[in-house]
């Protein structure tokens, strides 16, 4: 397979061990490609959509490696970044992506308190976990990035039937930018972005057409995919702690 470069000529992500989380479809797919397309060995991530991970392995080769696991489970959870650092010895990008959109209806107790711990597990624990194990591989080489994919919600707060997904997704951006002025002194750097409606999975549920969205269609993954890339680049350095919003100026902050 060619690798493809940049207008400069160079690749940005060139030996990089880059880890996607839900890197089988949506956001992750597309985001594990393009780190491929870059240059990086990337370690991908998946959890319940096996032959979309198989597929994916096939598309990067012998500088793709696969890694299951649940991040609701903690334990799972550490075995799968051992297993990603093993791979390599090292890994030089966490990009926090997986994730879902879990309703927490308020009507029916049951169903609010397990849409608040499903979303607080996954959506924000499970990527709490695995960025402390970045951070602490990180700061011990005195190198690293982490990317989170937050969303709009964390800022405005998301509908009423999903209540928790934005909470969770708020603290999943508190907590990028925490490791940003806490780890910057030992070359660690964070970054989140937070898309709106992309076209993934998730569109069935909202606006599939895009007619909310002035740029007149929701946002392709790939879009993200590339703010990702270069974020994870560090070639903006100065930027860490920055959220980068993508979202075809349907929200604007």
């Amino acid at each position: 397979m060619s690798i493809e470069t940049t207008s400069s000529g160079s690749l940005l992500l060139a030996g990089k061990t880059v880890l996607v989380t839900g890197a089988s479809r949506g956001i992750g797919l597309a985001t594990a490609l393009a780190a491929h397309r870059e240059g990086a060995y990337v370690v991908a991530h998946w959890a319940s959509s096996e032959q979309a991970a198989l597929d994916l392995q096939r598309r990067l080769g012998d500088r793709g490696c696969l890694v299951r696991a649940d991040l609701r489970d903690a334990d799972g959870t550490e075995t799968m970044w051992q297993e990603a650092l093993a791979w390599r010895g090292r890994v030089d990008v966490l990009v926090n992506n997986a994730g879902a959109w879990l309703g927490s209806p308020l009507e029916d107790p049951a169903q609010w308190r397990q849409g608040w711990a499903d979303n607080l597990a996954l959506n924000l624990t499970g990527p709490a976990d695995l960025s402390r194990n970045a951070v602490l591989h990180f700061r011990e080489r005195g190198a690293g990035i982490v990317v989170s994919v937050c969303s709009r919600s964390a800022h405005r707060g998301d509908d009423a039937e999903h209540l928790a997904y934005g909470a969770a997704k708020a603290g999943l951006l508190a907590l990028t930018k925490g490791i940003a002025r806490g780890f910057a002194a030992h070359g660690v750097l964070a970054y989140s972005v937070a898309p709106g409606w992309v076209a993934t999975d998730l569109a069935d549920a909202g606006d599939a057409d895009g007619a909310s969205v002035p740029l007149g269609e929701i946002t392709p993954p790939q879009d993200v995919a590339e703010m990702i890339v270069f974020l994870a680049s560090g070639r903006s350095r100065h930027a860490t702690g920055a959220t980068i919003d993508i979202t075809g100026a349907a929200y604007i902050r």
